[in-house]
């Protein structure tokens, strides 16, 4: 008699830092990939919080683990609880605490994963904001082609990763900027393919600091970044804008 072969699943982590006003809708787009039995756990890496985060993450049902602030860091800390408890051939998928994935991502997921079982692959989902306006279309434009261009998707996009490819890569490492594009470069191009879903990022901030001014300062702390510039002195200036 022939065994079935054991279901992947996938565990999900996010970083989080006082984000209880974003997290409702990004828990909401989870749970049906939980009712379905695609995701088994999720993680979630609380940077010190001094909000309701940790309240409704536990609520939801949520592994919580404390972790000191930065994105790397928190990520990282997510990552090593995730795998504690992850079988031969279960994924993980990052997601940042302000972003949530369109209904049927799920069915996309799964898509993915029997697509590249057992493979050198991790995948990325569709850039877009929850801004109707003429500049976030330009942005999430251009935000395809860097992704086809380059090979270089961004931490609110996702990352949806083998457990085994994950740590024999090394994971995140412990940065507080750039911590994507970190993974991603290690990753490689020929390894990193689009999920066919999108994840919907707030549009707040571009909003708040204007589209052309935020786009080109984060273009710019990129560059400084591929110059060879300090991640933690980058961390800083980006904290600056942002305070």
């Amino acid at each position: 008699m022939r065994l079935m072969a054991r279901m992947s699943h996938v565990i999900v982590i996010i970083p989080a830092l006082n984000a209880a006003p974003s997290l409702p809708d990004t828990f909401a787009s989870l749970e049906p990939a939980i009712a379905c039995g695609l995701v088994s756990r999720w993680v979630l890496a609380d940077g010190g919080s001094g909000d309701a985060t940790v309240k409704l993450a536990r609520a939801r049902g949520f592994d919580v683990v404390k972790s000191l602030p930065g994105r790397g860091v928190q990520l990282a800390a997510g990552a090593a609880r995730a795998i504690e408890g992850a079988g031969e051939g279960d994924w993980l998928l990052f997601l940042h605490a302000d972003t949530r994935l369109e209904p049927g991502w799920a069915k996309a997921v799964k898509a993915f994963m029997a697509a590249h079982a057992g493979g050198e692959v991790a995948g990325y989902f569709q850039f877009a904001l929850d801004d109707e306006s003429a500049p976030a279309r330009r942005l999430e434009r251009f935000v395809a082609w860097r992704c086809a261009a380059f090979g270089l998707p961004y931490g609110d996009q996702g990352l949806l990763i083998p457990a085994q490819l994950y740590e024999r890569l090394g994971g995140y490492r412990l940065m507080r900027l750039f911590e994507d594009v970190d993974i991603v470069r290690r990753i490689g191009r020929r390894r990193l393919k689009p999920v066919s879903a999108r994840a919907i990022t707030s549009a707040a901030r571009f909003r708040s600091e204007g589209y052309l001014r935020r786009s080109a300062a984060n273009l710019l702390l990129l560059a400084r970044y591929f110059l060879g510039a300090d991640p933690e002195k980058l961390a800083r200036a980006y904290g600056r804008r942002k305070a």
